[in-house]
């Protein structure tokens, strides 16, 4: 076998297996099919750079608090559940690694909690609260759930008339661990 013959086979082969690679690499993501085998997606990290994006849109003071509701269902806006509380809790605390002051909502009495619901923000209390706590700015966000994935919108408000200032979309696969905190304890308000 000459030299050029040699390495012509030797690209072909390493063509065919930088090609097989990438599509091993699309199922083992992206395979749908029962049993198959995946990394389940880090829904941290998912919530610190959609904070990150709302940031970098609307920088905020530091010195004036900021909000955060709990997340709701697109669907039934009176309606949350673990998913939405814990993404809720994830965004409060990436503002808070950013250097941002967040008014804690479960330790004020103004605010009106039942146990375990957490802190609903609909937009005709956007206002009344948020200028209640001298706050800047309030996030408030919404979910909803299709059969492969959970598509989450956040936005970043104003109290003064409820100007958005900032939004991003962002959406999970819908694996068990998303499964899971959407079905177990969705509360309504």
């Amino acid at each position: 076998m000459n030299r050029r013959h040699f390495l012509s086979t030797a690209r072909v082969v390493a063509t065919a297996l930088t090609v097989g690679g990438l599509s091993a690499c699309s199922s083992f993501y992206y395979d749908d099919r029962p049993g198959a085998v995946w990394f389940p997606t880090n829904l941290i990290e998912a919530n610190h750079r959609a904070v990150d994006a709302l940031l970098a849109q609307a920088p905020l003071d530091a010195q004036h608090p900021i909000m955060v509701g709990t997340l709701v269902n697109v669907d039934r806006v009176t309606e949350s559940s673990r998913l939405g509380r814990i993404f809720s809790e994830q965004i409060a605390g990436r503002m808070v690694q950013r250097g941002l002051r967040v008014v804690e909502l479960k330790l004020r009495d103004s605010v009106a909690l039942q146990r375990e619901q957490g802190e609903l923000l609909l937009s005709r209390e956007v206002r009344e609260v948020s200028q209640s706590h001298d706050a800047q700015a309030v996030v408030v966000g919404t979910y909803a759930a299709s059969a492969t994935a959970l598509y989450i919108s956040l936005k970043l408000v104003t109290p003064a008339g409820n100007a958005v200032v900032a939004a991003h979309d962002y959406s999970l696969p819908m694996e068990d661990n998303v499964r899971v905190l959407l079905a177990n304890g969705a509360l309504r308000y």
